[in-house]
């Protein structure tokens, strides 16, 4: 799918990959997983750059006003799981 090919309101594809959990250990997650919950895909280039840290910083500090709706924020970036530790 290219940026193009994006659609808002629509059900986003399937996905499962490897995620760095917030209480630091890793756990395999699914799109499926997250029925019945809005769902934000954050995606930013990679780690460490400074393309988005503001960005990211904004989306932590505001985090619990997303759970207080039942949404759930997902940051994707092309980084592997690891590379998240430091």
């Amino acid at each position: 799918m290219s940026c193009g090919d994006a659609k808002l309101n629509f059900p986003a594809p399937h996905f499962d990959e490897v995620a760095l959990m917030p209480n630091g250990t890793f756990k395999k997650i699914d799109l499926a997983s997250y029925k019945g919950k809005w769902v934000v895909l954050f995606f930013y280039p990679l780690d460490f750059t400074f393309v988005c840290p503001t960005e990211i910083c904004q989306f932590s500090d505001r985090i619990k006003d997303f759970t207080d709706i039942n949404c759930e924020v997902i940051a994707c970036s092309m980084d592997s799981e690891y590379s998240h530790l430091d």
